[in-house]
């Protein structure tokens, strides 16, 4: 029976499989160099392959980070999404999901936060990269003012803006975010928790009091 070598395999997988191999590498390089100082050839070299491969499937690095981008927010969109669906039925326990989610290490960690800020720095500059963020800040306000706006009137609350809770609990947790990215050996995840827990209690105070 006719073998095929690991080197023919590396060559021809498929085309998806392929993308994802080197969208994989962008981020790491990304993390490691940051966005200014990656090149083509270092995506390549740490996808193992030649820089020939990478042309072939993006083109160009405007459209390599472009593609990155795109799959970080998805990817981080699914985990968001999954974490919904698993917590509890009440709009406290949507909330405290998405707090969780976020301050998780696979969400919170160096390396992923260094690529997501890496991309916001250029946001003002790329407003393909502004249009993936906006699409995403979006969704994260909706969800979140959905849930708040539940609290709301379930109790009553008075002078009281869903979206502007949203819009602060993710001002919140960009800042957590930010500290744990810059000073990761005083960062403290509970502290993290308690930060936001504190928010919440002077919002609605009858439910996270």
């Amino acid at each position: 029976m006719a073998t095929v070598s690991p080197e023919r395999t590396r060559r021809t997988a498929p085309r998806e499989t392929r993308r994802r191999q080197l969208i994989d590498a962008t981020m790491k390089c990304i993390a490691r160099r940051g966005m200014g100082s990656t090149t083509l050839g270092d995506v390549a070299s740490e996808a193992g392959l030649s820089q020939g491969i990478v042309n072939l499937h993006f083109e160009s690095k405007d459209n390599l980070l472009k593609e990155t981008l795109r799959a970080l927010a998805n990817e981080y969109r699914d985990k968001f999404d999954k974490a919904l669906r698993n917590s509890g039925p009440q709009p406290t326990d949507k909330i405290l999901a998405i707090m969780e989610h976020d301050l998780r290490p696979s969400i919170c960690n160096q390396r992923k936060l260094a690529i997501w800020f890496a991309f916001w720095g250029e946001v003002k500059s790329r407003p393909t990269y502004r249009r993936v963020c906006d699409e995403w800040d979006q969704y994260y306000d909706d969800v979140v003012a959905k849930y708040c706006q539940e609290l709301i009137d379930d109790a009553g609350y008075e002078g009281v803006d869903a979206y502007l809770v949203a819009n602060t609990l993710a001002a919140i947790t960009n800042g957590l975010w930010l500290s744990c990215l810059i000073s990761p050996q005083t960062w403290d995840r509970e502290q993290a928790r308690k930060a936001w827990i504190s928010y919440l209690r002077g919002v609605f105070p009858r439910h996270f009091g």
